[in-house]
């Protein structure tokens, strides 16, 4: 596992989106927008089970994150890395209202949609730039 850097670092714990890139089928890229955090320098993203990147990351546990400064886009880090976890609910709950008051900026809590299961990848970094 790779060490963040302090500007990874910071670029992570602001209100930045990540855009998270897995691997389709067949074998085509596949990106989305997702609220990230950090536990150290592990990554955690939260998304809900069935979705692309659910399953892509299921089946295909390499990823790469690009994460740029919301007020300076040319502040940047790209990451790549690996699946190391999946933890799921009740503390993938939990984590997506933590996220939603990060990036929100509010108490409130994320809007639960019925069926809907939580997970988190939690994502070692394997290269950091």
């Amino acid at each position: 596992m790779a060490e963040l850097t302090d500007k990874a670092r910071a670029l992570i714990d602001a209100p930045n989106l990540a855009f998270l890139a897995t691997v389709d089928p067949d074998g085509s890229p596949q990106v989305s927008p997702v609220w990230i955090d950090r536990d150290g320098d592990t990554i955690r993203v939260n998304t809900a089970e069935g979705r692309v990147k659910d399953r892509n990351m299921r089946r295909q546990p390499r990823v790469a994150l690009s994460i740029a400064d919301r007020d300076d886009l040319y502040t940047k880090v790209d990451i790549r890395g690996r699946v190391a976890a999946i933890v799921d609910e009740p503390e993938a709950r939990e984590h997506i209202n933590t996220l939603n008051r990060k990036y929100h900026d509010t108490d409130e809590l994320y809007p639960e949609r019925p069926g809907e299961q939580r997970v988190i990848f939690l994502i070692e970094p394997q290269r950091v730039s």
